[in-house]
């Protein structure tokens, strides 16, 4: 069993303090429309041109004046936010739909560059920004997801995603009690990368990558190589399956869209493996019938 994580990437856009805070701005602005509130201002011309001006000023390395912009946008955000709290203590029966939106809103207001558990998203706030230090990617926005398949044929046995960005080691336990209520079968030896080492797993001889315990003989030296079969298998989840782009909702949907690009590629496996065996069965009627055919056309003499 090899076992390995990645990081299911939720369908969002790159997440800046000074996009979400104007997307935020909108939205409490048409909320307010919706509701017949009437805003001192809605600033929806100043914030657009601010936040165009921001990424302009940014892009040229004219930092200065870029963050003058970004913090335009914050302020226009805070203007409307509080306006519409004094209106809404008038109208105690309109709270309950400003809640969520202005709960959002607040941690944006606060929330600072270098703080933990920030908001990424207005329409997904369960997203987390995970560090996996790629050359070209050093963070990803979504959900780590652990990952079980079979030493030899590749195939998913376990997919699970884990919320909270939690210490691969700790996540072990996890996934190969999940093999074992899918298959019934605990097993016997897993082989893990440096990021599995204190795990903690008692029941199943666990072997970590470039460890002087996993060189020990050359059965288990040929074995270990076979645990970098695990990377592939990921590309072709993402690639091939949705698991690089998730686009169903909250928490359940990084659950649901896992599971089923693990299914969708274990069929995609059962699909080639039927069509190898198809071809070989025609091409081993092809070679009889040359033969039958060989035997009734001689030539007389």
């Amino acid at each position: 069993m090899v076992v390995d994580t990645t990081v299911q990437e939720k369908a969002i856009t790159f997440p800046t303090d000074a996009k979400l805070q104007h997307r935020a701005r909108v939205l409490l602005v048409k909320e307010a429309k919706k509701h017949k509130l009437e805003l001192r201002q809605t600033y929806l011309r100043l914030g657009k041109e601010a936040l165009f001006l921001g990424h302009r000023y940014a892009a040229a390395k004219q930092m200065k004046r870029a963050r003058k912009q970004f913090k335009l946008v914050k302020r226009y955000l805070g203007c409307v936010y509080r306006d519409i709290q004094r209106q809404l203590k008038n109208q105690p029966e309109s709270q309950k739909q400003f809640a969520e939106l202005l709960q959002k809103a607040e941690r944006l207001l606060t929330q600072k560059r270098d703080d933990k558990n920030k908001l990424y998203s207005l329409h997904a706030p369960e997203v987390e920004c995970i560090g996996k230090w790629k050359a070209h990617k050093k963070y990803e926005f979504g959900v780590k997801t652990s990952i079980a398949i079979t030493h030899k044929s590749n195939f998913v046995v376990g997919i699970k995603a884990l919320p909270g960005n939690p210490y691969d080691g700790h996540t072990l336990k996890e996934a190969l009690d999940q093999v074992e209520k899918i298959t019934g079968v605990r097993p016997e030896n897993g082989y893990v990368d440096l990021g599995y080492r204190k795990h903690g797993e008692t029941q199943t001889n666990i072997h970590i990558a470039r460890t002087k315990a996993a060189q020990r003989t050359y059965a288990l030296r040929k074995d270990m190589k076979r645990r970098n079969a695990v990377e592939p298998v990921i590309g072709h989840l993402k690639s091939d399956g949705h698991l690089g782009r998730n686009y169903l909702k909250g928490s359940v949907g990084d659950k649901i869209n896992a599971l089923f690009s693990g299914i969708g590629h274990n069929l995609r496996l059962i699909l080639r493996k039927l069509r190898l065996f198809w071809l070989w069965i025609l091409w081993a009627l092809y070679i009889d019938f040359d033969k039958i055919k060989s035997n009734f056309c001689v030539a007389p003499e």
